[in-house]
């Protein structure tokens, strides 16, 4: 059966060693980590092209690396380091040469990963300890920043989805 023909990732059944109350956001995440492949093949025109002035497409997936690994940093109640923070700023630059397409899909397959191993070793006991976010130490809980690493994920996967399609079709 090709991966096409099964069906989204939350119908097929529990992910080993993840906690029924993390399982939402485990299957939210491996689900984009399935679609963000749609966008390995992009040219690096395509990748980095605004249309609209909308973000790019390697805008979004590297920034869905940049948000798991800052989210997740507060989830384990500490701060971002100069490098997250200049990470941060880098997100919409192709770079010099230009990032590719497979590297961002790569880079970002990966963090989605890492991610799903942080809900597997995340004890039930400890999703509603409170954290913190960001400079004005904004309320929130590890259970929070958990599922808001699957939402925001998700959201710009569909950005990403929609941004390589214009992009493609805008290509002879």
């Amino acid at each position: 059966m090709t991966s096409e023909k099964l069906p989204e990732v939350w119908l097929r059944g529990p992910l080993p060693g993840v906690s029924s109350l993390l399982m939402p956001a485990a299957h939210c995440l491996m689900q984009c980590r399935e679609e963000i492949v749609t966008a390995a093949d992009l040219t690096t025109n395509q990748l980095w092209a605004m249309p609209g002035g909308a973000a790019s497409a390697g805008f979004h997936l590297r920034h869905i690396v940049g948000s798991l690994d800052r989210l997740l940093t507060y989830a384990r109640a500490a701060q971002l380091d100069r490098h997250q923070l200049a990470y941060m700023r880098a997100e919409g630059e192709p770079g010099e040469p230009p990032d590719l397409a497979p590297t961002l899909v790569s880079s970002t397959q990966a963090a989605i990963d890492s991610a799903v191993q942080v809900l597997r070793s995340t004890s039930d006991a400890d999703l509603m300890l409170a954290r913190s976010v960001g400079r004005a130490a904004l309320p929130s809980t590890v259970l929070g920043l958990l599922f808001h690493c699957a939402e925001h994920t998700h959201r710009h996967t569909g950005q990403l989805i929609t941004t390589a399609k214009i992009v493609r079709s805008r290509t002879p």
